[in-house]
Parts: structure tokens; C-alpha cells; sequence
């Protein structure tokens, strides 16, 4: 029978089709072998042509770069004003520049206030990547993936952009003086009614203004607060020795490592040393036939654990009774008795603490920075009776300006909002109404305070709630100063001209402190410069070395001693762990505490 381009293949005719194949055929379905009509209009609404260009992961990456702020770095941030003198042609060619060839400058990127050593490529004027800075001790020409994603949140198009009075556009200049209004109100009570909220701040120059403006109001309050801080690691510091000091490691000294629901391997401060050392203990060389080994226990899996020698998946509210467990295998008094543990754990802990042993002065115990201050206790009781500290393990001052609990300042914030007794709110970063505490309810007490002010990079949760919002200029926009993981202090110098007209939290603090006028960089500069003694007079050959090489040499916080306080650690067991689902709080991977999230380039990453 004569058959129509309409009529659908009966299946005799579709088997005897196939009989008469020649060959290997591949076909989806039965309507793809009959080759209809309305097989064809279905494939095209469904897979539209041109769609496999998704298919391909580096045209897909392109495509997402081009709609996503990418754009902006391909050449919309080109067309962005910049003041006038910019535009004007060279009169005299700077020495060295040659146009459409790249230039490096040193600098510095922070992730929680802690720095890390850059060398950011210029093209043309306008910042185009970041590399490591190979003489940092804290990037070794190395980098991490939120600085890479920095570059994309400098031309970030969703950045706040103009300076906004309850949510609709105001000028800069009417700001401040409202702010200069309410400050003259705080004269006469010496501030009590003043408060300062800022994320961690390491920077000497912006601790130094803070000090400043706390000596003009003796009774004003500065308090710090980010969802991921060091908390634990302080309060475990104070436990052990009666004071808050940090710790830093040398990995590449150490032969027997036992990580307990740390990863080391993951961006925190000093993980890219951390990871170089690590790496560098597990090579074979002539003069020692030996590698590190690395033991882990953890509650969730990490780059760290994927490495490990032996490895011990436990509940994080087990952690500490695998602590006292592995103290009382080696045989140390005062932290109490081991708990019961199943015989996976207890395999483990033979195996750590032999090794442990077999390498007294060359092991170490790290914490995880989530884990619970009397952890980290323990860890410190173990590697001052392993004889590991002063070899493999160094204690100095903390680096942030301000070792106080993080929590506990916020707390106590939203005690003193709630009371009404905060006339003036100054937040610099950080984005509380959306990752404070939610049972603190900063969004409601914030409605009391009587001014508040938000300098951030976006129009957030937290600015949108305050009465002024303030666009924040990215680092790479930035004059500052910041110190990395073991104290060194580096020189953040900018890369362009702020996109957005975005001011610097040392500007805000210079305003507050009555010279609103004064640039960020005559405030660095000058923050210095009050040091020159220290340099016998030399100062400008300083501060041109210092930018130069993107950080003050011998800046580093010395290591010192510490003691432990007799029975400090307290030597009572944990309670029981319920069993069934254990909630974990942790950094994300790729977006961090979710400050990352606008980022189409992390969210490119792979899930680990």
C-alpha cells in the first residue's frame, strides 16, 4: 500500500526495515526508526538547533562569562566615567609603559581579614588576573579560588553603585552631615551611645584609627562579627594557656600529622604554605628514604582527608572523645578518661598514637577551626607533651586587631540594641541581617537604633534595613594595609580607579574622626609614615620597597612562649552523641559563607 509522508510505519513494515539494514544503526526509539513527520517537529522543539553548543563545557563557559559580570571585564567597565584627568593623553610617555603590554603590581587580597600575597596583571590600566606573589610567605606564587573570583567581583555589574537614604538615591556629602550631626550628639556622653560593627580586621592602620576614635569617645564599643571566625581557636588558646595566641604550623618539618575534622587543604589562613609544606614532607628524597603520614578524622569529606594515610569518618560531636581517647593511648595525664569507641575509631587511634610516638618533636594534632574550644585545649596539652611545640608547632599574637569572641560581641550588640541604648550604628562589611545568628534577630533590633549606617560592596539584607547604605570599594580599588597568617604585613595598593565612586572603611573612620576629605592613600601612607623612626628616617626608601615587594619585610609576629595552666583543660567527658543525623555547620567549598554566591565562576566549580 502506497503510503502518504503523514502515515506512521505499521510495525511489519518497521521489522522489515530493519531487516533489510545494513550495517550498525543506532536509533532513540521506535518513532526515531520510522523517520515521521512528527518525529521531526518534536526533535525540533525539544533540541532546538545551535543547542549543542551547551553540550561543549568551554563554549558553555564562554557563553556564562559573556552574560555574567564577565561581560563588564570584557570591555562595559571600559566605558565606565572616570575623573577627567584620566582621559587625557600622555604628554610624556611614563618610563616603561608600553601600550597593549601587560604590567605587574604586588598587592594583597584578604579572606577574612587574613592576606594573602598577589601580583596582579594590569593590562592596559584595567586589572585582568591574579597570580600568586612568589616572595609572600603566605602565597609562595600560589593562589586560592576566592582570589581568582575577586577579579570577577571587582566588575561584578550587580555591585551597589550609588549612596542610598532609606533605600532611595542621596548624596555622599549629605551623609556626612547627618553623621557628623549624630557624632557632635555623642560628645558630650563620651560616645555611649556609639557602636562600631566591623567583619575581622587585621589591618594596623585601620586598628590604629579605631584606637583613635575610641580615645575621642572613651565609651563607645567596637565590636567584630562574621559567620566563619576563629572563636574557637582563641577561646581553646585561653583554656590551654590562660591567653589568646595563634597557632601556626610547619608542615614540612612534621613526619606524623593527625588532623582532627581539619582541612588544612581547604582555603582558611596560611592553607596554601600549609599545603605546599605538606606536599614537600611527602616527598622521597636521598637524604631521607621517609615520607609524612597523614591521619585523619573527620565528619564530613575534604580535600584533607582524601590525602590521608589512615582515615576515620566520625561524628563531629565525637571528636572530642576521640581526643581524650588518643591522650589517654599516650599515656597523658589531666584530660580526662577515654570514652567508649567502636573498633574502627579505636584501630585508628592505635595506629595515630604509635606514630605519634615513633616522631616525639616531629608530629603535630590540628583542630578544625569549627571544632569546640576544648579540643583545640587538648590538641595544645598533646603537642607540648609530645615535645612538638617551639619544632613543628609556634605560638605568637593573634593577628586580628581583635581577639574578643565574635559571637559573643554580637550578642552582646544585640542586648545593647534591643535596650534602645544605641543611637549610632556603624557597620563596615559583612552583611549581619542575613547570617547573624537567627534567634539574636538583628533585623528587628535593628529598627531600633536610632542612626545606622552600612558600608558594603552590595545593596544587601543589612543595608536595605539601614538608613544609609554606602557603596564599599573593592580591594583591588583599595589603598589599605592587611596581615596574612603568621603576621606579615602587606601593602594593598589599587589596580584601577573606583569603578563606582565606592569609599574605603579608612575613609568612613577619617570622616568619622572629622577629615572627611583626607584619600585612603595619604591615611596608609601616613599610618606609616608616623612609624619613621623605626626605619632611621629612611621612609620613602621603605615605602617604596614595601610596595614593591607587596609586604614589609620581617613584619611576621615572632613566636614566644606560653605555659599551660595547670588543670585548665577541664577533664569531664562530653555527654552522649545522640545517634541518627548530625547537623554540620561548614564553609562551602566554592561560595564560602555565601558572600561568593554572585559569582559565576565558583559556581562553575565542581561539588566536592
Amino acid at each position: 500500500m502506497a503510503m502518504t509522508n503523514d502515515t506512521p510505519l505499521t510495525l511489519d513494515q518497521l521489522r522489515d526495515q530493519l531487516r533489510k539494514t545494513k550495517g550498525k544503526q543506532l536509533w532513540r526509539s521506535l518513532d526515531d526508526l520510522a523517520d515521521s513527520p512528527q518525529f521531526h517537529e518534536l526533535l525540533a522543539r525539544e533540541f532546538p538547533r545551535g543547542a549543542a553548543e551547551m553540550g561543549d563545557p568551554l563554549t558553555r563557559r564562554n557563553f556564562l562569562k559573556l552574560m555574567g559580570a564577565s561581560l563588564a571585564l570584557a570591555g562595559v567597565a571600559g566605558c565606565t566615567y572616570q575623573p577627567p584627568e584620566q582621559w587625557a593623553p600622555f604628554a610624556v610617555m611614563p618610563e616603561g609603559y608600553v601600550p597593549g603590554v601587560d604590567r605587574y603590581f604586588s598587592s594583597a587580597l584578604t579572606l577574612n581579614g587574613y592576606a594573602t600575597g598577589a601580583l596582579v596583571k594590569s593590562s592596559d590600566g584595567r586589572p585582568t588576573k591574579v597570580e600568586g606573589n612568589p616572595n609572600h610567605p603566605a602565597s609562595l606564587g600560589a593562589t586560592d579560588i576566592f582570589m581568582q573570583a575577586s577579579l570577577l567581583q571587582l566588575y561584578d555589574p550587580d555591585r551597589s553603585q550609588q549612596v542610598l537614604k532609606q533605600g532611595s538615591p542621596a548624596d555622599y556629602a549629605a551623609f556626612l552631615g547627618e553623621l557628623q550631626s549624630a557624632l557632635t550628639g555623642q560628645q558630650a556622653s563620651g560616645g555611649a551611645g556609639m557602636r562600631l560593627l566591623t567583619t575581622t580586621v587585621t589591618s594596623p592602620t585601620l586598628v590604629n584609627q579605631v584606637n583613635a576614635l575610641l580615645e575621642r569617645f572613651p565609651n563607645a564599643r567596637w565590636y567584630q562579627y562574621e559567620p566563619i571566625n576563629r572563636d574557637n581557636v582563641y577561646s581553646g588558646a585561653t583554656i590551654a594557656f590562660g591567653e589568646a595566641v595563634e597557632t601556626r604550623y610547619d608542615f614540612a618539618a612534621a613526619r606524623s600529622i593527625v588532623a582532627l575534622d581539619a582541612d588544612f587543604l581547604a582555603p582558611g589562613p596560611g592553607f596554601i604554605p600549609y599545603a605546599r609544606g605538606f606536599v614537600d614532607g611527602r616527598r622521597a628524597r636521598k637524604d631521607s628514604a621517609t615520607m609524612n603520614r597523614l591521619f585523619v578524622a573527620e565528619a564530613a569529606p575534604s580535600t584533607t582527608g582524601a590525602a590521608a594515610d589512615a582515615h576515620l569518618a566520625i561524628q563531629a560531636g565525637r571528636v572530642e572523645t576521640l581526643a581524650r581517647a588518643l591522650a589517654a593511648r599516650l599515656g597523658i595525664d589531666g584530660l580526662g578518661q577515654a570514652g567508649e569507641l567502636d573498633a574502627t575509631a579505636t584501630r585508628w587511634i592505635e595506629a595515630a598514637a604509635a606514630d605519634l610516638e615513633a616522631n616525639r618533636s616531629a608530629g603535630m594534632i590540628i583542630v578544625g577551626d569549627q571544632q569546640p574550644a576544648v579540643v583545640h585545649a587538648i590538641a595544645h596539652a598533646l603537642n607540648a607533651e609530645l615535645g612538638n611545640v617551639g619544632s613543628t608547632v609556634f605560638y605568637h599574637d593573634p593577628v586580628a586587631g581583635r581577639s574578643a569572641s565574635q559571637v559573643g560581641d554580637l550578642a552582646q550588640l544585640m542586648r545593647e540594641m534591643g535596650e534602645g541604648n544605641v543611637l549610632l550604628l556603624v557597620m563596615i562589611g559583612g552583611n549581619p541581617a542575613y547570617n547573624a545568628p537567627g534567634d539574636l534577630a538583628f533585623a528587628q533590633r535593628l529598627q531600633n537604633v536610632g542612626l545606622s549606617v552600612h558600608l558594603s560592596l552590595y545593596n544587601d539584607e543589612t543595608s536595605r534595613l539601614s538608613n544609609w547604605h554606602l557603596p564599599a570599594a573593592h580591594e583591588l580599588e583599595s589603598w589599605t594595609d592587611a596581615r596574612a597568617y603568621d603576621g606579615t604585613i602587606s601593602i594593598v595598593q589599587p589596580q584601577i580607579e573606583p569603578l563606582y565612586g565606592g569609599k574605603t572603611a579608612h575613609q568612613l573612620l577619617s570622616a568619622m574622626l572629622g577629615a572627611p576629605d583626607v584619600s585612603a592613600y595619604d591615611l596608609v601612607r601616613g599610618s606609616w609614615q608616623e612609624q619613621s623612626a623605626a626605619f632611621n628616617g629612611e621612609f620613602e626608601t621603605f615605602w617604596q620597597v614595601a610596595l614593591s615587594q607587596g609586604f614589609v619585610v620581617g613584619s611576621a609576629l615572632p613566636t614566644r612562649p606560653v605555659e599551660l595552666v595547670t588543670g585548665g583543660i577541664p577533664t569531664a567527658l562530653p555527654g552522649p552523641v545522640a545517634e541518627g543525623y548530625e547537623l554540620v555547620f561548614r564553609p562551602d567549598a566554592s561560595l564560602w559563607d555565601g558572600s561568593y554566591a554572585n559569582s559565576g565562576w565558583l559556581h562553575e566549580l565542581p561539588a566536592r
